[in-house]
């Protein structure tokens, strides 16, 4: 008769159970293959994704800190790599940057929120309320093609003191500016007409020309001298052609400025320029 096992023998510790248990999970799926790799428990694996994702909010954060180092250098270095991170989030310090004390600084933020593009678009357009800093929104905007911004650059073509930054930010924008700078052309303001005149002689586009040449008719002398100087830089053979009555006009300095035109243009061989 076989003698009562001990009461320690007959009882496994939960402990054990639970260890034999895992052991020989582990053995099966590892015969099936479906053993997780290098010992990865289930979830394990969206690890290394969300932790590269905190790292790179870690290191906007880092940057947004640094723009306000005391070293210019510093700043403008974060201002940079807040450009070519391109998050949402980095528009707020940079629009704030725009502030900042050194032109250097001011001119990375400026490039940097048009490498951020459209998210920037909004705060931009409120930052033209602030006089100190307007010009500096300016020039970020004619970095964004974005529709929105063309109503606040046009709107400036009417500013005395940032006209001139609004027509180089269209100019800078381009084509898609171009309907816009054409309309103005009928504008009852004689200031938004010179600097449209002028936005689109930069712009050198073929569809400018024919709009142009009715500007040739102005009443003002500055604008008639503008439009023949745009025809001039476009460089089309109508233009050459439409300007010749302008050895007439009745102002002396656009007869010479014309004269001038035309005989640059007699050196050229007709039909040589080329428009967009």
């Amino acid at each position: 008769m076989d003698e009562p096992r001990n009461e320690q023998d007959q009882q496994t510790p939960a402990g054990e159970a639970m260890a034999t248990d895992e052991l020989t999970d582990q053995v099966a799926a590892e015969l099936t293959g479906d053993l997780a790799p290098s010992g990865e428990l289930p979830g394990e694996q969206a690890e290394p994704v969300m932790l590269e994702e905190e790292k790179v909010k870690d290191e906007i954060d880092i940057q947004i800190d640094l723009l306000k180092d005391t070293d210019w250098v510093v700043r403008r270095e974060a201002a940079i790599t807040l450009g070519e991170m391109g998050d949402e989030r980095c528009v707020e310090p940079l629009c704030n940057a725009l502030r900042d004390g050194d032109w250097q600084v001011r001119e990375v933020a400026i490039e940097a929120l048009g490498q951020i593009g459209s998210p920037a678009v909004e705060m931009l357009i409120k930052m033209l309320r602030d006089w100190d800093i307007r010009k500096y929104a300016i020039n970020a905007l004619g970095k964004i093609r974005d529709e929105r911004v063309l109503d606040p650059l046009m709107q400036q073509l009417r500013n005395d003191e940032f006209k001139d930054d609004a027509t180089n930010a269209l100019v800078a924008l381009g084509e898609p500016a171009l309907e816009r700078l054409i309309k103005a052309l009928k504008d009852k303001d004689e200031m938004v007409r010179k600097q449209a005149v002028l936005a689109l002689g930069r712009i050198k586009h073929a569809d400018a020309i024919a709009p142009l040449i009715e500007m040739l008719a102005d009443k003002d002398w500055f604008t008639r001298l503008t439009a023949a100087a745009a025809l001039e830089a476009i460089g089309d053979d109508r233009g050459r052609d439409a300007i010749k009555p302008l050895m007439k006009d009745p102002d002396m300095v656009v007869r010479m400025r014309v004269e001038r035109i035309l005989a640059k243009w007699k050196k050229q061989p007709a039909g040589s320029a080329s428009t967009n």
